[in-house]
């Protein structure tokens, strides 16, 4: 039953990145925090020059995972400021930062011992 879940917060984190990623979101890494966190499976934290970009990339992850996924944040923080957006889907919690206050905060040296998982972007077809 939990290899379920987690295949399931995998396959979740995994589409949030290359949704992050063709939304032009920067820095992308999906840290396994399962082991040291009992709250959540997955972090996915990216980045975003200027906070509209950060709204748009929180906007399209939302809309794509309720349509690939059918779900739906449990909760949705910082939307007003646009500088540090949390959404967290239970198992997996995404983190889009501007990247001036993720620098600041450096969220990933807090889990420098936890696994990164690999994931490949999804190529570009409208470019070829």
């Amino acid at each position: 039953m939990t290899e379920a879940i987690d295949d399931s917060g995998l396959a979740l984190a995994t589409l949030v990145a290359q949704v992050a990623d063709s939304s032009k979101a920067t820095d992308i890494v999906i840290l396994d925090v399962g082991e040291v966190l009992s709250i959540t499976g997955y972090f996915v934290v990216a980045g975003a020059s200027n906070p509209r970009l950060v709204r748009a990339t929180v906007d399209e992850i939302e809309r794509r995972v309720k349509s690939d996924l059918d779900r739906s944040p449990l909760r949705t923080e910082g939307m007003r400021e646009q500088q540090w957006i949390l959404m967290d889907y239970g198992d997996v919690v995404i983190h889009v930062f501007l990247d001036s206050i993720r620098e600041f905060y450096e969220i990933e040296r807090l889990y420098l011992d936890v696994p990164r998982i690999t994931w490949e972007p999804v190529a570009d077809t409208a470019e070829s």
